[in-house]
């Protein structure tokens, strides 16, 4: 974990550095010897990986995954698949910071040109290769649910926020 915890760390210290929020949303079996280190901000103890993603659906108003493994690529794939199954609205995007995420970005458009995830399904997912680009995608993105999808209802429609609100505020 020493390339994760180092990115998170210093995104955290950057961040609470120039006097914005930090929210550590923070699985309670991470913080058994200090696993994940010092905590800038707020931070939320929940009992599962589970519970970390409903809870981040809750709070957040879009995702951004940067560079990382497994644990990373699980929660981008579970957020994609939850914005399709219409449990979320929100914008889900990737940082591709020297094309790390490129191969897996030419999967996904593979597995569209093969019929396995529709146009639809594929916009949910938003890179760039800055963050002022991926801000910009982010506050832009508008969500088009799937038709036949979109007739479910999982969460009170407080969840189902159109708007993006990604100002800064002090």
């Amino acid at each position: 974990m020493e390339g994760v915890d180092l990115l998170i760390g210093c995104v955290s210290t950057a961040v609470a550095r120039h006097k914005r929020q930090v929210l550590g949303i923070i699985p309670s079996a991470f913080t058994v010897n200090n696993l994940v280190g010092e905590t800038y901000g707020k931070e939320i103890k929940v009992a599962t990986i589970h519970e970390r993603l409903l809870t981040m659906i809750e709070l957040s108003d879009a995702f951004i995954t940067l560079l990382g493994g497994f644990g990373t690529l699980e929660e981008l794939f579970q957020m994609i698949s939850l914005a399709q199954l219409n449990i979320h609205r929100k914008p889900i995007g990737v940082l591709n910071i020297n094309g790390f995420f490129n191969d897996l970005l030419s999967f996904v458009d593979y597995a569209v040109e093969q019929k396995f995830i529709t146009q639809r399904a594929r916009k949910i997912l938003i890179s760039a290769t800055t963050a002022d680009e991926l801000v910009d995608k982010l506050q832009a993105f508008r969500f088009e649910p799937d038709p036949a999808l979109s007739q479910l209802k999982w969460l009170p429609s407080s969840s189902q926020k159109q708007e993006v609100d990604l100002t800064l505020r002090l």
